[in-house]
């Protein structure tokens, strides 16, 4: 099925990547089905993370995928429009089984789904504690599940990081699927171990890696906050956010 709109913002963003000189180095693409369901379990660091996630698909056959994005970027006056005309599916945090539903009739309609498992971005750059929903759709849903890393976006766009220099390099590692079957906790489990394990694999092919370097996980060389430090520092973060919204409606 063509999509005029969704293809025409695949070729912008194909663009955008060229003017930044940015080297996309792909591995396991050939892991996509070519048809019918499939979810892209993604870690998540950096606000790049949803146009780089649809390159493997967009490579293997022009697939597309439907991703799972919080509900505040539908409501946002420019995002909104575009989440809505590429067909995403708008999470609501609070409320989340609404969402559910249509990501298991997007996957049972043949649809590729892109889920960042984690909820939040990693301040640690390495794996976080894997929410249980990516595992239960594909159970309910009947499809296999591709644990998929992204690194190097996070040195572009992310956390206190805006830096366009030319010439940045992203590693995308696509897994093979997963075996689910089983106690869901146990998928979970093997769910976060591929990814720690392709994160591995991709950091090993970076380019340039500096050890001690600040955007380099902990657990790998670097400088990065430890997973224990990164929760102290997001939950000072929500705190932070959550006190601006009260001093709004006051």
């Amino acid at each position: 099925m063509t999509e005029p709109f969704y293809q025409t913002i695949v070729l912008i963003v194909k663009g955008a990547f060229s003017g930044l000189g940015l080297k996309i180095d792909v591995v396991g693409e050939e892991n996509i089905p070519l048809v019918g369901g499939a979810i892209l379990a993604i870690n998540h660091t950096s606000y790049l993370d949803f146009a780089l996630g649809g390159i493997p698909a967009n490579r293997r056959g022009r697939r597309l995928v439907r991703f799972m994005a919080k509900d505040s970027i539908f409501r946002h006056k420019i995002a909104g429009p575009l989440m809505r005309g590429m067909k995403h599916i708008s999470v609501d945090r609070d409320a989340g089984s609404q969402a559910f539903r249509d990501s298991v009739a997007a996957l049972k309609s043949g649809e590729i789904v892109g889920v960042f498992p984690e909820a939040t971005m990693s301040r640690s750059l390495d794996i976080k504690g894997i929410k249980s929903g990516t595992i239960r759709m594909a159970r309910v849903a009947k499809v296999p599940v591709l644990p998929m890393i992204i690194f190097g976006g996070h040195r572009i766009l992310s956390y206190g990081v805006k830096d366009f220099t030319r010439g940045r390099c992203a590693i995308i590692m696509v897994g093979e699927p997963l075996d689910i079957d089983g106690d869901p906790e146990e998928g979970n489990y093997r769910l976060r171990e591929a990814l720690r394990e392709l994160l591995v694999q991709a950091v090993e092919r970076y380019p340039d890696k500096v050890l001690g370097a600040s955007w380099l996980p902990a657990r790998l060389g670097g400088s990065a906050p430890t997973l224990e430090e990164a929760e102290v520092i997001e939950v000072a973060a929500q705190l932070e956010r959550a006190a601006k919204r009260a001093q709004k409606k006051s």
